[in-house]
C-alpha cells in the first residue's frame, strides 16, 4: 500500500476551503477536476453543478495529500454535524486495490462498486460495517513523486 490520505465533502466550497488550507499549509494543487471536465452523454452535468469541485487534490509534506469534492445536490447536502470525509487508499496494483476493496467493504454497503472509473482509475467507494467511509483506487499514470 503507498498511502492513506483523507478526503473530504463539501457542500460546494471544496474550492474555497481548499485555497484557504493552501493558505495555510502551501504547495500547489496537484489536481482540480470540474464536474463540467467529466460532462459527457453517459454523464450529463447540470449548468448548476458544472463548476463545482469533482476532485480537488493538495500535497501536505511529503507523502501525505488531503482531497476533497463538492456533493451534487442530487445526492443530497453533507451534513456537516457528522462525518464528512471518506479515507481515500491509494493501492499499487489493480489486484491490491480489489483485495482491500473487499476485504473492508464486507459486511459493509458499496456506494460505487470497484471498477473502471471514468477518469482513467480502478476505483470503488463504501461506508464500512463500524460506518466508516472509504474510497480504494489504483492508478496506472501514477508516478512516484520523490
Amino acid at each position: 500500500m503507498r498511502t492513506i490520505n483523507p478526503w473530504i465533502n463539501f457542500n460546494g466550497n471544496a474550492e474555497e476551503a481548499f485555497t484557504f488550507y493552501k493558505s495555510v499549509f502551501g504547495g500547489e494543487f496537484t489536481k482540480i477536476i470540474r464536474f463540467k471536465d467529466l460532462s459527457s452523454d453517459e454523464f450529463p452535468v447540470e449548468e448548476k453543478e458544472a463548476n463545482k469541485i469533482m476532485t480537488i487534490a493538495l500535497p501536505i509534506g511529503k507523502h501525505n495529500v488531503l482531497i476533497a469534492n463538492d456533493v451534487p445536490e442530487f445526492m443530497g447536502r453533507v451534513n456537516e454535524n457528522e462525518n464528512r470525509s471518506k479515507i481515500a487508499v491509494s493501492a499499487e496494483s489493480r489486484d491490491e486495490a480489489a483485495h482491500l476493496f473487499n476485504g473492508l467493504s464486507a459486511g459493509g454497503n458499496i456506494e460505487g462498486p470497484i471498477g473502471d472509473s471514468p477518469w482513467g482509475t480502478y476505483a470503488g467507494m463504501f461506508r464500512d460495517k463500524y460506518g466508516i467511509e472509504w474510497i480504494v483506487e489504483f492508478d496506472p499514470n501514477y508516478k512516484e513523486q520523490v
